[in-house]
């Protein structure tokens, strides 16, 4: 008896692979990035899409700074256009050069901490104007 319900498992297990294997093939990621919202936003500058993983924290406190500039930005002037929502890399760029770039990792972390709770506090006002732009 035990016998025919592990023959009928592992007959079961083996219908069911080639259903994982189509499943699987569908899940895989992509590097393209495509947007609902503002499509069009630019990419990131390459040195940051280049940077080695021992230093992905470089890249990670530039994209904090764009993000707190965003959002405040979008506050600042009510409105939620994608230039302003997405704009250049260049100011966040300018300030991570001018203010951060020859910090330790240590005060790279503590700063990226800092522009994420400028961020979070911006947030819902931002997502506020957004969502009545159409552009959240």
């Amino acid at each position: 008896m035990r016998q025919a319900q592990h023959l009928t498992l592992a007959a079961l297990a083996l219908s069911l692979t080639p259903a994982f294997a189509v499943a699987e093939r569908n899940l895989v990621p992509t590097l393209d990035r495509s947007f609902d919202v503002c499509p069009d936003r630019p990419a990131e500058p390459v040195w940051m899409q280049e940077i080695p993983l021992r230093q992905a924290y470089q890249r990670v406190l530039v994209q904090d700074i764009y993000r707190a500039q965003n959002l405040e930005r979008v506050v600042e002037i009510g409105n939620c256009d994608c230039a302003t929502r997405f704009p250049s890399w260049d100011a966040a760029e300018a300030v991570f050069r001018e203010s951060y770039a020859s910090d330790e990792r240590w005060e790279m972390l503590q700063s990226s901490d800092a522009y994420n709770r400028r961020a979070n506090a911006a947030r819902t006002a931002a997502q506020a104007i957004c969502d009545a732009a159409g552009n959240w």
